[in-house]
């Protein structure tokens, strides 16, 4: 009996109440999904006390999470209320908002002036270097041995693309990967190394705010560009932010453009061979790129959850939710939601309405960078496809024990020689 088996047969046993989808051992071990489907099915606004990462409300229906996430005047992603994971903040750690983590009109200000970085004209520029870059990557890749997957190619793009809308200094790319990495590692407060851990994650991030404060002064001070520190530093909304609002901002930015991306390259090629009826319709029709694409962050769905607090008593799915409550929007859940998507567990690259996914959110924290991160997978797939139409999965994944990155550290594949 494999693990998924198992988990199957535990979900349909286990009282309701004890199924924790905080536990990140169910995201490491990629047996999360029949406890999904046991909420959908059976209590879709279901309350979990004393889990993992503490008391909170789990929302798994599509309908339900698009409810909770276009109501900000109910539900609030405030940082100083909690912001936008369920991990609570430790005590003596500074909070650091982001506008992701922020109400309006604060988030909508501090939005606009990272907006144009992904504006319709200046993503026409970057594709040509995002295309020059890729080509580079997958033209490197070696043909005939086994290699990780998510280290020469996702993440080597993605870290390229990131110092590229930063413009950060290149040789020291691999820094951003690091930073964001160590800001989405938070430790449970119930962890017996919780304190400590917590600490050296707030020395890292220090060392971040470091750099990028180097980078500010520099572009503060010198005619606006079109870069994000120097939009941050010039915009009214954010020049005179505060340092810990600035790294905030900063951890926001470096994740958002890390963990889609990156995780959506690693899951389209273990989906494309998972459903190899799939990769050869893609290989014939590259047309469908587009399409497929979608589907690949439908089926990924990098952000697990977002979290947000109720700002008042109020009641969803027949539930009650208390002011204060914690509700998780479990995106990775309303994307299996088959009321809404048909055959949802299915990978379907010509599926019909295919960006009909919650993957970027919806309402007024619907992610910033979504048409990027889709350009960029696009155009790794249009190249891959000319130089290497086949690439080989050759052993099972490894998953980031993380409740809210769903993603992979390894993936070993292989390019036929």
């Amino acid at each position: 009996m494999n693990a998924l088996t198992r988990a199957q047969d535990l979900a349909d046993a286990m009282p309701l109440d004890q199924i924790d989808l905080s536990d990140a051992e169910l995201f490491r071990t990629d047996t999360v999904w029949p406890f999904l489907a046991r909420l959908r099915r059976d209590e879709p606004v279901h309350w979990k006390e004393g889990g993992v990462l503490g008391n909170f409300w789990s929302v798994t229906k599509y309908k339900d999470i698009v409810a909770v996430d276009t109501n900000h005047q109910v539900f609030s992603s405030d940082a100083y209320l909690g912001g936008i994971t369920l991990f609570d903040p430790a005590e003596g750690i500074e909070i650091r908002p982001s506008f992701i983590s922020m109400d309006p009109p604060k988030h909508d200000d501090q939005r606009k002036a990272v907006s144009p970085i992904v504006a319709p004209g200046n993503l026409a520029q970057l594709e040509s270097t995002i295309r020059s870059r890729a080509i580079k990557i997958i033209e490197s890749l070696p043909v005939g041995e086994t290699f990780n997957w998510v280290d020469k190619v996702s993440i080597e793009l993605t870290t390229q693309m990131l110092a590229t809308l930063f413009d950060f200094p290149f040789e020291d790319r691999r820094l951003l990967t690091h930073w964001s990495d160590v800001a989405t590692a938070i430790p449970p407060l119930t962890h017996p190394k919780s304190k400590e851990l917590r600490a050296a994650r707030d020395e890292e991030l220090m060392k971040c705010l470091g750099y990028f404060t180097r980078l500010w002064n520099e572009r503060v001070n010198a005619p606006p560009t079109n870069d994000l520190i120097s939009m941050l530093a010039h915009a009214p909304a954010t020049r005179d932010m505060k340092p810990h609002e600035f790294l905030g901002n900063l951890i926001l930015l470096i994740v958002g453009g890390n963990d889609t991306t990156r995780n959506s390259l690693t899951g389209g090629m273990l989906f494309m061979n998972r459903n190899p009826d799939q990769y050869a319709k893609l290989r014939a029709h590259p047309e469908l790129i587009p399409s497929a694409v979608s589907e690949i962050i439908r089926y990924q769905t990098p952000l697990a959850h977002m979290r947000r607090t109720a700002l008042m008593d109020t009641e969803l799915g027949g539930k009650k939710i208390r002011k204060g409550d914690k509700v998780a929007m479990w995106y990775i859940s309303g994307n299996r939601d088959g009321d809404v998507i048909e055959n949802p567990d299915q990978f379907i690259i010509d599926r019909p309405r295919a960006r009909q996914h919650l993957s970027f959110g919806f309402g007024i924290h619907r992610c910033v960078g979504n048409r990027l991160a889709e350009m960029q997978l696009q155009i790794v797939w249009e190249e891959l496809l000319k130089r290497h139409p086949v690439v080989e999965v050759m052993g099972e994944p490894t998953f980031v024990p993380s409740c809210f990155v769903h993603g992979y550290s390894e993936l070993p594949v292989r390019i036929p020689g």
